[in-house]
């Protein structure tokens, strides 16, 4: 039996996608809310994952490279698909086996990664 586990963290960062022929075109900001599901076995402690081990990993690997940033200094082209994208890159490359990943833009829209 597989179980996942789900932490949620929060982070501010400004972008503008030049391409866009509406409003998105300006720079303007997000309160990103990014939901990480990482899936396995039980472990003899009775955890999956500790959740402070998590929250450390993307912390570390994520937030603090994201948070209260200019994504377009970070990536051409910071459309939330390819903001998603990048995430799941950096936490698979931690060692973390990400089985879902959700980045809200907004209160009403999201991406979602599953493997």
């Amino acid at each position: 039996m597989r179980t996942s586990v789900t932490k949620c963290f929060e982070f501010e960062a400004a972008h503008r996608l030049p391409w866009h022929s509406g409003k998105c075109s300006r720079a303007h900001g997000h309160s990103y809310r990014l939901e990480v599901t990482v899936d396995g076995r039980v472990g003899d402690q009775g955890v999956v994952i500790d959740f402070a081990d998590l929250g450390a990993v993307v912390r570390r690997d994520v937030i603090e490279r994201l948070d209260h940033r200019d994504l377009n200094e970070l990536m051409p082209n910071p459309t939330a698909e390819l903001i998603a994208q990048d995430i799941w890159e950096r936490l698979d490359g931690a060692g973390l086996q990400v089985a879902r990943l959700r980045l809200w833009e907004t209160s009403d829209a999201s991406v979602e990664l599953t493997r």
